[in-house]
């Protein structure tokens, strides 16, 4: 069961690392996106560092389950957000489906390490 859990947090690592690092620099695409949503860019920013947080916790939550559970729990939580905003703002289908598998695997993160603990 750990090495799923190994799996699945470093994908969602590197996978929240990916999408954090251009938000929590203000890339952008990223201030376009903050525009699209009617955000501050600040705002967007935030959302990235939290991403970028997340991705960490994920890591070291390894070694510290309690720690990989919040992290990805937390992951799960603002792609819940994620979800809300694109659905709100009329997006296409694969802009709504994107926060929300990724957040789902980060719903199964959190419950395959917990269960590995």
């Amino acid at each position: 069961m750990f090495i799923t859990a190994l799996v699945l947090s470093l994908l969602l690592a590197l996978f929240f690392a990916m999408t954090g690092i251009p938000k929590a620099a203000g890339a952008k695409l990223m201030r376009d996106t903050a525009e699209h949503f009617h955000l501050p860019a600040t705002s967007v920013r935030g959302i990235g560092a939290l991403e970028l947080a997340g991705s960490a916790g994920l890591v070291i939550g390894l070694p510290v389950a309690p720690l990989g559970v919040a992290a990805a729990a937390g992951l799960a939580l603002l792609m819940a957000g994620a979800v809300i905003f694109h659905a709100r703002a009329h997006d296409p289908l694969a802009r709504v489906a994107a926060p929300a598998i990724a957040g789902l695997i980060a719903v199964a993160a959190a419950i395959v390490r917990a269960a590995s603990a």
